[in-house]
């Protein structure tokens, strides 16, 4: 983006001085509050163009579905084009280098062909596994390559968690508790209603279990399945079920991301691979399933956990022993 702008900085040094003008050549003043009021206001008039677009501050991605190659090459060049026609009239600049296609589909006969969009007489590069917000995807939606990178990244953090947990001065219940939940559980469950339900979440368990293991003390040999109730915590599955009921009563809303796409495939019959467990119709069934829709979903975890607690007494006694922690909806 490259949004000439003037302004003023103020110091901190408690006898409001203010430093000299400076001009900003690109983009507006770097944590200012007001950067993305003003950033919300330049690009809302986006011209219309046949793909769907999708944007969070800068990122921006558009997206076209069809069942020819060359009507998805078509489509996305041309809103190419008309985006790039409003970028050069607004002095904006595209990221050539952070740009790329993509392309999701299931047939495996054409796994390594790639998209041709065109921007400016050039080919923009083909990304078979780009990471959007975060998250890695991939051909097939799998999201394999995404929870491979998150274990990488949870297994630094575990080794953080015991050095809060080492046995010369460790740290109280408490503060691992806390650590726990914010160093590994909020990392884990980025995102967690997209990938929640994939069979490949087998990857990131361990680390989880040994997280646990470390806030309770537990020896290896410990049943995982038992952790969550020592330490206090609803365990991931139910934690992934909760997020996926809190985004899906949120795209209930009119005017959400995810409205259109819940609404328009609700009652219809969509073919999915087992293994995909969408989000669409898993939400749509976890909320169907919480019989009064004003409950919270932290709330229908909670039932559903207690629900499991009291078919297994041993598990419940442990539970009467270890205060309980949810995360925040």
């Amino acid at each position: 983006m490259i949004m000439e702008m003037v302004g003023s900085f103020t110091l901190n040094t408690g006898n409001s001085q203010r430093s000299s003008l400076r001009r900003l050549k690109n983009g507006v003043p770097q944590g200012s509050v007001l950067a993305p009021l003003l950033f919300n206001i330049y690009i809302s008039d986006l011209p219309t163009t046949i793909s769907r677009k999708y944007a969070y501050a800068d990122d921006l991605a558009i997206m076209h579905a069809d069942g020819v190659w060359q009507a998805v090459d078509g489509a996305l060049s041309k809103d190419m084009a008309t985006l790039g026609e409003y970028l050069q009239t607004w002095k904006l600049k595209l990221s050539t280098t952070k740009t790329v296609s993509t392309v999701f589909h299931l047939n495996n006969k054409e796994a390594k062909r790639e998209l041709k969009v065109n921007f400016n007489s050039e080919t923009l590069p083909f990304c078979s596994e780009p990471k959007y917000l975060g998250v890695t995807l991939d051909r097939s939606l799998t999201y394999r390559r995404h929870l491979e990178s998150l274990r990488k990244k949870l297994t630094s953090r575990i080794a953080l968690l015991r050095q809060l947990a080492g046995s010369g001065w460790g740290a109280g219940v408490t503060t691992l508790l806390t650590a726990t939940l914010v160093m590994v559980h909020s990392t884990a469950e980025y995102c967690a209603p997209v990938w929640c339900r994939n069979a490949h979440t087998r990857l990131i368990d361990p680390t989880i279990n040994d997280s646990l293991r470390i806030v309770t003390g537990c020896l290896h040999s410990t049943p995982p399945d038992n952790l969550p109730t020592l330490a206090g915590i609803q365990p991931a599955e139910l934690r992934g079920s909760g997020a996926t009921i809190s985004l899906g009563r949120c795209a209930m809303e009119p005017g959400h991301l995810l409205h259109s796409a819940l609404t328009r495939l609700s009652g219809a019959v969509v073919r999915h691979l087992k293994s995909r467990h969408p989000f669409v119709p898993a939400s749509q069934k976890f909320i169907s399933l919480s019989d009064n829709n004003n409950i919270r979903a932290v709330q229908w975890a909670d039932h559903q956990w207690n629900a499991e607690l009291l078919d297994n007494p041993t598990r419940l006694l442990i539970l009467f022993q270890t205060p309980v922690h949810t995360h925040p909806e």
